[in-house]
């Protein structure tokens, strides 16, 4: 077991994401190594209006036959208006190429969970602060959708 004593642990500031990149890219190749080895691809979708500028966005990655969407954000005056639902749908498509049957997300907003909602995304689990945690009431929801329908196993066929 190598030495762990010369090894400082430091918070650094990453303004930039350049050092979150980093570490994901270090451990999507660790991934690989596992059995069967992670499929792991980022996924980001950016919409821009006529003059170039970005209203939307979502970030995301698919692995092991689903997708995980980190970050879906549609500028404040164009939210309503179905932007999100197309940049899910376009990201749901891009899973299903790759492969995925499934797509899951978390969130803390009430407003974004009715959203996903509606997409037909239903809760699978909830962090909820309790009495005295801070922030108090504080909620992140998380939620999966099926992107393939699972065919029921053939009766006659054997396990």
């Amino acid at each position: 077991m190598a030495n762990l004593e010369p090894i400082t642990i430091t918070t650094e500031e990453d303004p930039s994401g350049i050092l979150a990149v980093e570490v994901e890219c270090k451990l999507l190749e660790a991934l690989r190594q596992n059995v069967p080895p992670s499929d792991g691809k980022p996924l980001t979708l950016i919409a821009r209006n006529l003059q170039a500028d970005m209203i939307g966005g979502l970030v995301g990655s698919t692995s092991y036959g689903w997708l995980l969407v980190k970050m879906l954000w549609v500028a404040e005056g164009l939210r309503g208006q179905g932007l999100g639902a197309r940049l899910m749908a376009e990201a749901e498509i891009i899973a299903q190429s790759r492969g995925c049957h499934g797509a899951w997300l978390d969130t803390s907003s009430a407003r974004a969970e009715r959203f996903y909602i509606r997409l037909g995304y239903e809760p699978f689990g909830a962090l909820t602060n309790g009495p005295g945690e801070q922030p108090q009431g504080h909620r992140r929801a998380f939620l999966a959708k099926r992107l393939i329908e699972v065919l029921p196993a053939d009766p006659g066929s054997s396990p």
